[in-house]
C-alpha cells in the first residue's frame, strides 16, 4: 500500500542561485518538496534538482514579484500531503521549527487548529534585526489541507480557509535584504503596485505636505516607537530606506492622479 504522505513543503524561487541550496536542504525533512520557479533564469533549477532529486518543479513566467497568490495556488495543486508548508527560497527553516512541525503534523490529537502562524527571525544585510517590528514577524505558513483553498489577493496575498488557527514557538530565519541593490529593485515593482491600491481606493489627491508629514511618521513610528535604533546602523538603513518607500509611494500616487 502506498504511503500517504503527511507534510508537503512548497517553495517559491525566482533567480535565487546563491540562496536556493541551503533553503532546500532544510526543507528535507518534509515527505514532498515541490519548487515553483517563478521567472527563474539562472541555475536555480538545476541546483534545486541536484540537492534534491525527486523533487517536483513547477515553472511559470509573468510578471516580476506580482503574482505570489498565482505562484502559491500552482504549488498547491502539485502538492499531495495533509499538510502543506510555505517556505520562501530567502527562508530557512531552522531544527527546532522542523521539530516542531513534525510533531503537531504527525500527531492529529494535538493539531486542533486549521493552520498556523509561525515567527520570522529577519536577517537585514547580513545582521539579525529585533526592533523596527521586525520581530516576531508572523507568517500564515502551515495549512491542513481540508479546509485550505490556495491563496487571493494581488498586492498583500491571503490564505482562503476557514476554522482556527494557533501560533507556533520556533523561526523562521528569514535571509531578507542580502543586498541594496535588491532592495532597490523591489522597491520599484511594490511602490508602484502600493501607489495603484491607493489609486483604485480612490485616495485624496496628494498635496506637498503629505510626502512629509507620511514621511516623518514612518520614521517616527520605526526609529522611536519600535526602537530601531537599537539595531545600530542596519536599523537607520532601514529606516531611511522606508522613509524612501514611503515618498516613492505618494509620489506614485501624485503621477497617477
Amino acid at each position: 500500500m502506498k504511503k500517504k504522505l503527511t507534510l508537503s513543503i512548497i517553495v517559491l524561487a525566482g533567480n535565487e542561485a546563491e540562496v536556493i541550496a541551503d533553503c532546500l536542504r532544510s526543507c528535507l525533512f518534509a515527505d514532498e518538496i515541490i519548487l515553483v520557479a517563478a521567472n527563474s533564469t539562472d541555475a536555480t533549477v538545476a541546483i534545486a534538482k541536484k540537492t534534491v532529486p525527486k523533487i517536483k518543479i513547477v515553472q511559470t513566467t509573468d510578471e516580476y514579484n506580482k503574482n505570489f497568490s498565482k505562484w502559491r495556488n500552482l504549488g498547491f495543486r502539485q502538492a499531495s500531503g495533509q499538510w502543506l508548508l510555505y517556505v520562501d527560497s530567502d527562508e530557512r527553516v531552522t531544527p527546532d521549527l522542523q521539530q516542531e512541525v513534525h510533531s503537531l503534523v504527525n500527531n492529529p490529537a494535538s493539531n486542533r487548529h486549521s493552520y498556523y502562524v509561525i515567527p520570522r527571525a529577519n536577517f537585514y544585510l547580513g545582521q539579525r534585526v529585533r526592533f523596527g517590528g521586525s520581530y516576531p514577524d508572523y507568517v500564515k505558513r502551515l495549512f491542513r489541507r481540508g479546509p485550505f483553498k490556495g491563496f487571493k489577493g494581488y498586492l498583500h496575498e491571503e490564505p482562503i480557509i476557514s476554522g482556527t488557527f494557533g501560533y507556533l514557538k520556533s523561526d523562521f530565519i528569514h535571509l531578507t535584504h542580502r543586498q541594496l541593490s535588491s532592495m532597490v529593485q523591489k522597491t520599484l515593482v511594490w511602490t508602484q503596485m502600493e501607489a495603484e491600491a491607493l489609486y483604485r481606493a480612490k485616495h485624496p489627491p496628494v498635496v506637498w505636505w503629505r510626502f512629509l508629514r507620511m514621511m516623518a511618521t514612518k520614521i517616527w513610528q520605526r526609529l522611536l516607537v519600535e526602537q530601531m535604533w537599537r539595531d545600530g546602523t542596519v536599523g537607520w538603513i532601514s529606516v531611511i530606506f522606508e522613509a524612501f518607500d514611503t515618498f516613492l509611494i505618494y509620489a506614485r500616487l501624485w503621477e497617477l492622479q
